[in-house]
């Protein structure tokens, strides 16, 4: 409160809550952005291909870590697409968000439709004479499924779960996207665009729901503690670099920036997520 000159008492001014639509704007261009350069890149130039496929090889595992490796993505299917869908609705609803719950199903279906679409309809890996030929892969199916539920939990969570979130959902989408390089399932360009992928349908699901931007900070140091997390648990379960110690620079690289790229986006899709 504070004294006008006439003497009497005045009410302070609320802070006009900004809408969450201008960040999610930003955010839509920049992951269409982003998946139209790796697209582009990794499918359409031979050198590309050529770099995208040599990231791949980078890292190797033994019998018992590729195990591993495929137990963790034995994980991700249809019924657990179902099973996040469920949770993150019923934790919208539980709160009383509706919008939320409708934005989170838009999100993961979306997403994975999206992806499915674009690696198996729309996307094509040009053949160039002495390059690498094969079927298109990009997007990673695997990484949407985890990603997008990621994106979903942004959405709906309120702001006491949020670091949990962050912090487990990066670790996982960082886990996955990574495992399926070191299983030779997926390029490392199939982990990015998938995630880029989740990322516009967040940040469109967020521009159409709007709200008020959420005011709170230390998303993206959750999201690089889970994908740095995840980095930890590969190296400890046995995943190496291929040539040894002098391939360790190269395989730090590309497993860097798999999990750099998914920590950054996982902190966009908590910057672009309503204040509710």
């Amino acid at each position: 409160m504070s004294m006008t000159d006439a003497g009497t008492i005045q009410e302070p001014q609320a802070s006009p809550v900004r809408s969450v639509r201008l960040r999610a704007f930003l955010a839509i261009l920049l992951g269409v952005g982003g998946l139209l350069g790796v697209t582009a890149l990794a499918l359409w130039t031979a050198s590309g291909q050529d770099l995208d496929q040599s990231a791949m090889t980078t890292v190797t595992a033994g019998r018992d870590t590729q195990l591993t490796v495929l137990s963790v993505l034995g994980y991700v299917s249809i019924a657990a697409v179902a099973i996040a869908a469920a949770g993150a609705v019923a934790l919208a609803l539980l709160r009383g968000q509706v919008r939320l719950a409708l934005a989170a199903l838009a999100v993961i279906g979306g997403a994975n439709l999206t992806t499915q679409i674009l690696k198996h309809a729309v996307l094509d890996r040009t053949e160039f004479v002495g390059g690498i030929v094969a079927h298109n892969s990009l997007p990673s199916g695997h990484t949407t499924v985890i990603a997008a539920t990621l994106g979903a939990l942004c959405l709906v969570s309120p702001a006491w779960l949020r670091p949990v979130v962050l912090t487990a959902g990066s670790f996982a989408v960082t886990l996955t996207g990574a495992s399926t390089v070191v299983a030779g399932w997926h390029r490392p360009a199939d982990v990015l665009a998938a995630v880029l992928v989740c990322l516009v349908w967040t940040a469109a699901a967020a521009f159409v729901v709007g709200g008020g931007i959420r005011r709170c900070t230390g998303g993206l140091t959750f999201a690089v503690l889970g994908s740095a997390a995840a980095l930890v648990f590969l190296i400890v379960i046995g995943v190496r670099p291929t040539d040894g110690w002098d391939g360790f620079l190269t395989s730090s690289v590309v497993l860097g920036s798999v999990a750099l790229l998914t920590a950054v986006s996982t902190a966009l899709m908590d910057r672009v997520s309503p204040q509710e």
